[in-house]
């Protein structure tokens, strides 16, 4: 089964999210678990953790992922960011265990002028001190590349893998992607992204998509999210993308505008209508 959703909103309580992912007609999605702009902890109550993992199971919601604080900066050489990223990061697993979540996502952050040996370093490390529940897996996300951020370049997720002792997982961000430099306006251009990511990474660790277009050309480091085939990836990149058997069983999360009269559920259709 398809499995496509979008990011929802937990205000009100977190089960309220699952009400909206049905009501756009996602059957998966993400979540934050508290405002991503401040260092804020979940504070998730056990009653409102019980209602979601309930009306999950009752309309056949899942797999969830929780994006982790906007402030968190894995590969930072600052030490006191660094305490704070990894004790935010440590909670956002604890309330995925909680709300029976499978996958936690993270970018690697900026160097900030460590370097980039030195930043994936960091973020190696930072990750070997979280204590990660059952169940639960990190997922290190791509990232668009701009400035000092890591992410960008497929080898700095292999890195990553390598230097840590935490068994993570990936999540392949489409507009991110594109803008870093991987081509996926044309079926041609997606298989080739999908080869580097299996020779240096490993599609085995794919396990979670950002499914989004991307309003700036491939290679420009710009992140800013598209309607699905609206932007410069288009409908026959997408077409492409989502019919691959590399993500045939890959859960496909939107972080798609709500612009022109178009919001998730207008998303989540293209999708279904694109995936043959």
């Amino acid at each position: 089964m398809l499995r496509v959703g979008a990011h929802t909103s937990i205000a009100g309580g977190a089960y309220n999210a699952v009400d909206e992912q049905v009501d756009y007609g996602g059957n998966c999605g993400q979540i934050f678990s508290h405002s991503p702009q401040v260092w804020q902890d979940p504070n998730i109550e056990d009653d409102e953790a019980a209602k979601f993992r309930d009306r999950s199971a009752e309309h056949d919601v899942g797999p969830w992922v929780i994006h982790s604080s906007y402030l968190v900066n894995l590969c930072t050489p600052k030490d006191d960011l660094r305490e704070k990223s990894v004790d935010s990061m440590q909670k956002e697993v604890d309330a995925a265990a909680k709300l029976d979540i499978d996958y936690v996502n993270v970018h690697l952050g900026a160097h900030t002028g460590a370097g980039v040996d030195g930043g994936l370093d960091n973020a190696a490390s930072a990750l070997d001190e979280l204590d990660v529940p059952e169940g639960v897996t990190v997922l290190v996300e791509s990232d668009a590349g701009s400035g000092t951020k890591l992410g960008g370049d497929f080898e700095h997720l292999a890195t990553v893998q390598e230097r840590t002792g935490l068994d993570i997982e990936f999540c392949l961000d489409t507009a991110h992607a594109f803008a870093a430099g991987y081509d996926l306006s044309t079926p041609e251009g997606v298989e080739e992204t999908f080869a580097e990511f299996d020779a240096v990474v490993g599609l085995e660790d794919l396990a979670c998509v950002h499914l989004n277009d991307s309003k700036h050309a491939c290679g420009t480091n710009k992140d800013e999210h598209a309607h699905i085939g609206e932007g410069e990836i288009g409908k026959a990149g997408m077409r492409a993308f989502l019919n691959h058997d590399a993500v045939a069983d890959v859960p496909l999360v939107l972080e798609t505008p709500t612009e022109n009269g178009k919001s998730f559920d207008w998303n989540i259709d293209r999708v279904r209508e694109l995936r043959e």
